[in-house]
């Protein structure tokens, strides 16, 4: 990590505190492009806006998949207070950004809060998969 990477990930921390402080979640996050201005900072607002999907981190992929052209996205580095959730892993990797850097690890930010209840989804396939490949089937390329 540079300098400039840790400072970066210190404004994260940051707004993390002050989302805390204001009554969110404390998780936030910043989207640095290429030439390391900053394009965006946001913070958690499930609770705020009633939206399971309000994560920080989602919210600047889906900002940076309008907003940047490919190449400008893959030069850019999102820094952000802890390890993106499978959710936003996904939304990272789709929206083709080119670098996480994050203060806490999964592990570190579980150990920090009350045990989970067990997990009660059921998750049952693949089913028809002979049907489900009919609309797909070609749409690649």
């Amino acid at each position: 990590m540079t300098p400039d990477d840790e400072r970066l990930l210190r404004r994260a921390l940051e707004l993390a505190a002050a989302a805390r402080a204001t009554g969110h979640a404390p998780f936030a996050s910043l989207l640095v492009g290429p030439d390391g201005r900053v394009l965006i900072e946001d913070h958690n607002t499930v609770d705020a806006d009633n939206d399971i999907t309000a994560h920080p981190e989602l919210k600047l992929a889906l900002w940076a998949s309008r907003e940047l052209d490919r190449d400008t996205a893959a030069g850019t580095t999102m820094y952000t207070s802890c390890q993106p959730c499978g959710m936003c892993q996904g939304a990272i990797e789709r929206s083709g950004l080119g670098r996480v850097v994050f203060a806490l690890a999964t592990d570190q930010l579980t150990a920090l809060k009350p045990p989970a209840p067990p997990a009660t989804l059921r998750v049952e396939g693949p089913a028809l998969p002979g049907e489900a490949e009919v609309p797909v089937a070609g749409f690649y390329g």
